[in-house]
């Protein structure tokens, strides 16, 4: 980027989950930065304990996806050079930029994939809620000015988010790599904390030797129903 240049805040949209398949109309590109924006981030926790035990803290579950919430200006009273006034007013710019955030899109119907770049911000995303205000309108009667609140939630394909987090979670499955000295109920003990399931995951694997691990053997360890 050239020094001294504005960069502005932009918005791609598109189809699919994979960010592959870009949208006709995408990038979307604001006329006018916002002055702030705010990001959220939030952990999930669970209170179970164990039958007739007591002062036990909460457990922690996983990382919820962050929360992204900005502002964006309308504005067509020209007062800003990017965006002169005109008879129309914001009806134009508003419906391009609901078209990228809000509108459906593809085969599946639902709102698009998006990813936000702006300074060094880069936040994949899809558009959780909307509210626009009207502020200013032209003899008319048409808006020349409004401000849209909008919330987006962090989206990342399982696989990732799962790898990012490096999660212990029985809910998910993981792959592990085998290394010298590694054992099938250590391994167990690890993912699952009890070594009790090797059996289980000796069989998903097809193991005809558990008790024998190669190193460099890739193993998979599945979701499973913890027994009381």
């Amino acid at each position: 980027m050239s020094e001294g240049k504005l960069q502005k805040l932009e918005i791609r949209a598109f189809s699919d989950v994979k960010f592959n398949s870009e949208i006709d109309g995408s990038p979307y590109v604001t006329a006018v930065n916002p002055e702030k924006y705010s990001l959220t981030y939030k952990s999930e926790y669970s209170n179970d304990q164990a039958s007739g035990s007591s002062g036990n803290g909460p457990k922690f579950v996983r990382s919820l996806p962050e929360d992204l919430d900005l502002e964006f200006l309308f504005d067509r009273t020209g007062v800003f050079e990017d965006s002169p006034a005109t008879d129309d007013g914001i009806a134009g710019d508003f419906e391009a930029f609901k078209k990228i955030v809000f509108d459906y899109s593809g085969d599946e119907h639902k709102p698009n994939y998006l990813k936000i770049s702006w300074g060094d911000l880069l936040f994949p995303c899809v558009m959780t809620e909307m509210a626009i205000e009207y502020k200013l309108f032209n003899s008319n009667g048409k808006p020349i000015r409004a401000v849209a609140k909008v919330k987006f939630k962090n989206f990342i394909e399982e696989e990732k988010r799962a790898a990012r987090e490096n999660k212990q979670s029985p809910d998910l499955t993981h792959q592990r790599i085998v290394k010298e000295g590694d054992t099938l109920p250590l391994l167990t003990h690890q993912i699952y904390g009890d070594p009790k399931y090797y059996l289980e995951v000796a069989k998903v694997n097809q193991l005809t030797n558990f008790r024998i691990l190669t190193p460099g053997t890739k193993l998979y360890f599945p979701p499973i129903e913890k027994q009381g």
